[in-house]
């Protein structure tokens, strides 16, 4: 690990002052942060220590339900306290079962829902600090793609990079229309849709979100939505505890006399960022709920995929699991 100075954030101000220093990272439950650290793959010359903040103000860390009938998430609520709440496991319960499918018990009891969002690939040349890699270092290469890429996006890709977007509770945010609530230096507050807050690669796979330096989020808006109480998030993985997503779907239906009047679905563990999957959604709005129309949904959700050497399994694996959500949902 790189030396590097550590402070302790004071207040939010004191932090969005501090983390707007180049090479600055915030750090809260450090479950990810600290691993790529250790690792050699993130080397922040300053490390600001935001934890105490849920101390001096309380909404940091909790789930306070909106005017407007929807939940605001602190951005340093822990997984395991929000995937556990009542409110959100009544009213959103694909954001519940998205938290709980997560990592291990012990990383959902120190991991922030703000960290989780911001958490970094798993794709193995990434972390390997040996290999090439464009999102590490830019124009030194991709060899996934050549190369080992069994657990690579198909969807979202770029000549420069395939690398999946680790999150499943994200995924869950996306299909609700959520609301990432930042503190920006110098500005105030702003807002940013959820399935507008991560990037594809492109020609830039090191610019991950639209985050700006020193930005800090404070809260995760849900907006009230009636179908999010018939929702589920549905994940495939390798094995039945701690293991990423090789395909995921969060899906969302309101369905009435039979028919389809609105739905929500998101894909993850087969995208470069958490994937709503809007042409799913119009193949399924104003049609019958039936196991046809769902199949028709997956096969519009994966029209745009592109296998690659290992990896194209995934595209059936994913119209399997967003068929199983949407049949789950509907029953």
């Amino acid at each position: 690990m790189t030396p590097f100075d550590y402070v302790v954030a004071s207040d939010v101000d004191a932090a969005v002052r501090a983390g707007a220093a180049p090479g600055t990272r915030f750090v809260a439950g450090g479950t990810n942060l600290v691993d790529l650290m250790q690792l050699g793959v993130e080397t922040p010359s300053h490390v600001v220590d935001v934890n105490a903040l849920a101390g001096r103000d309380p909404a940091l860390a909790a789930v306070a339900v909106l005017p407007d009938g929807g939940l605001r998430l602190g951005a340093l609520a822990r997984m395991s306290d929000v995937g556990w709440d009542a409110r959100v496991r009544e009213r959103y319960p694909a954001v519940s079962e998205s938290l709980l499918l997560a990592a291990s018990g012990q990383l959902r009891n120190m991991a922030t829902l703000g960290g989780n969002v911001l958490q970094r690939t798993r794709c193995p040349y990434f972390r390997d600090t040996g290999t090439p890699c464009n999102k590490r270092e830019p124009g030194s290469g991709c060899p996934s793609i050549p190369g080992y890429n069994r657990t690579n996006a198909v969807l979202g890709t770029s000549k420069h990079c395939i690398a999946t977007h680790p999150s499943d509770f994200a995924v869950a945010l996306t299909a609700m229309d959520a609301v990432v609530r930042v503190r920006t230096p110098g500005a105030g507050e702003r807002t940013i849709p959820f399935p507008d807050f991560h990037l594809t690669p492109g020609d830039h796979p090191e610019r991950e979100t639209v985050l700006r330096p020193g930005e800090f989020i404070t809260a995760l808006d849900l907006p009230p939505l009636e179908a999010a109480r018939r929702s589920t998030y549905r994940k495939v993985r390798d094995r039945a505890s701690y293991a990423f997503a090789l395909a995921s779907a969060a899906v969302a239906l309101d369905v009435q006399g039979g028919t389809v009047r609105d739905a929500r679905v998101a894909l993850g563990g087969v995208a470069t960022k958490p994937w709503r999957a809007r042409e799913a959604e119009r193949a399924l709005v104003g049609r019958p709920a039936t196991e046809a129309t769902f199949r028709a949904a997956a096969d519009a959700a994966l029209k745009g995929a592109v296998p690659y050497r290992e990896n194209a399994f995934k595209i059936e694996l994913a119209k399997r699991t967003l068929v199983r959500a949407l049949t789950e949902v509907s029953a």
